[in-house]
């Protein structure tokens, strides 16, 4: 009777078990099965290996490249024909990762149409496209001394275990793969920045690796982990704008083609993400994809919707998983650097190792023939009588005793046989004076080696350093790396759908045509609204939904949002007492009422207006006829109300029930301006704190941006604007404020000062304060009062050179702003220097220092008060200065997301 075998028995080989009459359970067979097949995926298919960067495939076709180099093109289809004979997949894989690395520009000189990762074109047959090994490749991939090797898989021929590449391939080029049970995905790295990072690790640094993409674009390696699991990078499109209605994405994000980010955005405009009138791809040698705007429709606005809304921002995961001791590793990219260094110097050793044994073995035998030959050993009557092989080996050996000292080794028979080999005709000739000059140079050269090997890592340094010099040129960085602001979906989106409202059976959504239009919003918007008992609700629009009975105002609810105040007056339900109100709603819980009353029964609004910008109207209250009551009707200004969090009781109106509430007089803004910062790092306004205090802002003021070619536009103050991060100067625009300029005249070549002040433009138009001529440049631009630059001149015929101060204001007045200005010196300048500082913006002092408290300090500082104290409480801020109070959200309001999920709304 057979024996069961358990499971854990079968990690052996189940074929042994069957061969012994056992019963292999099936879960057994598939278990070891599936490892097989796995192992197998892992080690030969998918993951490429940590000392040459290639997977399986990619070794193969190298090595039958190499094998069929002779500096001629090969047609791809030969070499994938040649590369069969290792690689036993079929034809189709080995051509599609022949493409593959010719596309990567490092390995392969292609000829032909070998297709465009850019724009997803494939090549063209196998058949119809050449390629050959680079310089490079030929530099720096192939040793056979330095090769292990393998007998291939049907054993006819042999094939490198891995080839000697003295270089960080793998990062250069990246790798993708799916295997079974694990991924891998290396981002491609600069070829540059390799090279200076090893050489940095060579020296006892630490690199920190960023990636690199061959499409160019932005990308924000914040969080990249150094390409480990966990880690994301943001990568973006380059978008710029050609004018107000013409956007140009000019490089892609890594990963994504021309087609398909084109298809991407038209399917935003069809949602309704975006607007535009059309798209052009004129993409050629660089890409170009043309967008155009359709009608009033914000550029700025747009491309932050394309970042938005398509795949003009892709995020990648890196997974850097390679092969290393014939196992699957998962490492940070820098820890691939710091092997590669590693790896390329021990190579590096092995090959000054081998020709050090060369040169020895040369200098050995050169030695050995002069001796023989200068001792007329040849012509030893013993050695020419000598029968036998054994015989010359005895003869030599005792004719060479007394030169043993000379030899670096043992002299051996097969040397011997070498000597005896040797013809007659070059005995004769051999020239003593060139053997020694031979034997002096390769003296030298073994110093030199035995040199290199004791300093191997300067020797290793010099080795990356020209590859740096050699093959650097043109492999500068592609892609900018940047931090990117957060593109708030609902910010951008436009206003794609209508929304309506039927205010008696209290319905809201975009379906109800029929009922009350409210205004245009877009699908992901949420929608507050206000009933007249004194609740609010905030929902998500839909097509229609029940939010309750006797609405009394809807409209679009933005978190957050501290300029919008709601103004209103209520009656209590249990006292009949009627108080006024101001407040602001900054963070809710979706679907969650609100009361904004007291919470009595029986409560009611008796006016309510909500104000974008903070305005506060005066109204009129009329009270119903009471004995004790003189005064019926008086005014109430909302401008003396305080602006507390939506939860306030509010200030008591009157202690009599009101007969009417009626507009008097329209308001104005009660709050101060926005205080605007500007953020070097990612070029964005905020209101914040962050980076560079601009100023306060309110009604028309404006931005003024300085570009470096002398040219000057005005924007708004909009935080969806977008800036050039190469402008020359930001700050607030002020009509009087005089600016000074030194600059040359391409014309004449002239230095020229001019004092003026800038133009109050359009917003957008580009003016230049420079002539257009060619040659001419913007030096120095100051707002300084009494502006005081260094000049370094050449004077008379005999150009001494001398350095002398002047102060700028004496050599020209006021004047305007197309004037070129005087000339700055009569003698030639080679150097203008700015000594005196700028005028700094005079709300920078007390507001900058205010905008820089964060967190809690900051709420303490605004609202006067602290969590738990009376709502009506004024704090000292208020006392002090403002009578706004911002709300702080309550820790209980918090939302669950689609995914049960926690979220602040």
């Amino acid at each position: 009777m057979s024996e069961e075998i358990d499971n854990n028995e079968l990690s052996g080989n189940s074929d042994e078990a069957l061969n012994n009459n056992q019963t292999v359970p099936i879960s057994g067979l598939y278990e070891n099965w599936f490892l097989d097949y796995a192992s197998y995926v892992i080690l030969d298919r998918a993951v490429p290996h940590i000392n040459d960067g290639l997977k399986p495939v990619q070794r193969r076709i190298l090595h039958s490249l190499k094998e069929m180099d002779d500096g001629r093109f090969n047609k791809a289809a030969n070499v994938i024909g040649n590369t069969m004979k290792y690689h036993p997949h079929g034809d189709a894989s080995i051509g599609d990762a022949m493409v593959q690395i010719g596309q990567k520009n490092l390995l392969i000189d292609c000829q032909g149409n070998w297709g465009d990762p850019t724009t997803g074109d494939s090549a063209a047959a196998p058949r119809y496209i050449e390629g050959r090994l680079s310089k490079f490749a030929n530099d720096v991939v192939f040793n056979p001394d330095t090769t292990e090797w393998q007998l291939s898989y049907d054993g006819r021929n042999k094939e490198p275990v891995t080839l000697p590449v003295k270089f960080p391939l793998l990062l250069a080029q990246g790798a993708e793969g799916i295997a079974v049970g694990l991924a891998t995905k290396v981002m491609p790295h600069n070829f540059v920045e390799l090279l200076d990072a090893s050489i940095d690790v060579l020296r006892g640094g630490r690199p920190n690796l960023v990636p690199d993409f061959p499409t160019g674009g932005l990308a924000d390696v914040s969080a990249y982990n150094e390409g480990m699991r966990g880690g994301k990078v943001k990568v973006r499109a380059r978008i710029e704008e050609r004018d107000k209605k013409t956007l140009a994405i000019t490089e892609i994000p890594f990963g994504t083609t021309t087609g398909g980010l084109i298809d991407s955005v038209i399917s935003a405009n069809d949602k309704g993400k975006i607007k535009i009138k059309k798209i052009e791809d004129n993409t050629a040698a660089t890409v170009e994809i043309i967008v155009h705007l359709a009608p009033g429709i914000s550029p700025d606005v747009t491309i932050d919707a394309l970042y938005a809304f398509t795949d003009c921002e892709v995020s990648i995961s890196p997974n850097t998983c390679v092969i290393r001791d014939d196992k699957p590793h998962f490492m940070s990219v820098n820890e691939v650097l710091i092997e590669n260094t590693a790896h390329t110097k021990g190579l590096l050793q092995q090959e000054l190792e081998i020709r050090l044994n060369e040169l020895q073995e040369k200098i050995f035998f050169s030695s050995l023939l002069k001796i023989f030959i200068q001792e007329g050993m040849y012509k030893h009557a013993d050695y020419e009588n000598a029968g036998n092989f054994e015989v010359v080996v005895t003869v030599l050996n005792r004719l060479f005793t007394p030169f043993f000292d000379r030899f670096y080794r043992e002299i051996l028979p097969e040397d011997y046989k070498k000597l005896i080999d040797k013809p007659m005709s070059s005995i004769t000739r051999f020239d003593v004076k060139k053997a020694d000059e031979q034997m002096k140079s390769l003296e030298e050269e073994i110093k030199e080696v035995r040199h290199h090997l004791k300093y191997l890592t300067d020797y290793a340094i010099a080795w990356f350093q020209k590859l740096k010099d050699k093959y650097g040129k043109g492999r500068e960085r592609k892609t900018e790396i940047r931090i990117f602001e957060k593109v708030e979906a609902a910010q951008v989106a436009l206003a794609n759908v209508k929304l309506y409202v039927n205010r008696a059976d209290g319905f809201i959504g975009t379906g109800l045509k029929k009922d009350e239009y409210v205004g245009d919003c877009s699908d992901i918007d949420d929608i507050i609204t206000f009933r007249e008992n004194g609740t609010c609700l905030v929902t998500k629009v839909q097509d229609k939904v029940f939010v309750g009975k006797d609405i009394i105002h809807v409209g679009v609810f933005k978190k957050g949002d501290e300029r919008t105040v709601y103004n209103m007056i209520y009656r209590d339900g249990k006292t009949g007492i009627s108080y006024i109100k101001r407040f602001s709603i900054l963070g809710v819980t979706r679907d969650k009422e609100y009361d904004l009353t007291k919470g009595s029964k029986g409560s009611k609004v008796l006016y309510f207006t909500a104000n974008p910008n903070g305005e506060a109207e005066v109204v009129n209250v009329q009270l119903k006829p009471h004995s004790k009551l003189r005064k019926l009707q008086f005014d109430l200004d909302f401008a003396e109300i305080a602006i507390k969090g939506r939860g306030s009781q509010g200030n008591i109106v009157s202690k009599y029930p009101i007969k009417k509430i009626t507009l008097k007089s329209k308001g104005i803004s009660t709050l101060a301006g926005r205080k605007i910062w500007f953020d070097d790092v990612l070029n964005r306004l905020n209101v914040d704190g962050r980076g560079k205090y601009l100023g306060e802002f309110d009604g028309d003021d404006r931005i003024l941006v300085v570009m470096p070619d002398g040219t000057y536009h005005l924007t708004s103050f909009e935080l969806t604007n977008h800036f050039d991060p190469k402008m020359l100067r930001i700050e607030k625009y002020k009509p009087e404020q005089v600016y000074t300029a030194v600059h040359i005249d391409g014309k004449s070549g002239n230095y020229l000062v001019k004092r003026f002040v800038f133009e109050n433009t359009p917003i957008g138009k580009s003016t230049s304060i420079i002539n257009d001529d060619a040659g001419s440049k913007l030096l120095i631009l100051t707002n300084g009062k009494d502006p005081l630059v260094r000049l370094d001149v050449l004077k008379g015929k005999t150009q001494i050179p001398e350095t002398t101060e002047q102060h700028l204001n004496e050599v020209v007045d006021i004047k305007g702003m197309k004037a070129q200005g005087n000339r700055l010196s009569p003698h030639e300048i080679k150097k203008v220097t700015l000594l005196s500082a700028e005028d700094e913006y005079v709300e920078s002092s007390a507001e900058a220092k205010e905008g820089e408290k964060t967190g809690e300090e900051d709420v303490a500082a605004v609202d006067g008060h602290t969590e738990g104290a009376n709502p009506e409480d004024k704090g000292p801020a208020e006392k002090a200065k403002s009578k706004i109070d911002l709300e702080i959200t309550n820790p209980d309001d918090i939302d669950l997301d689609d995914n049960g999920q926690q979220s602040l709304f």
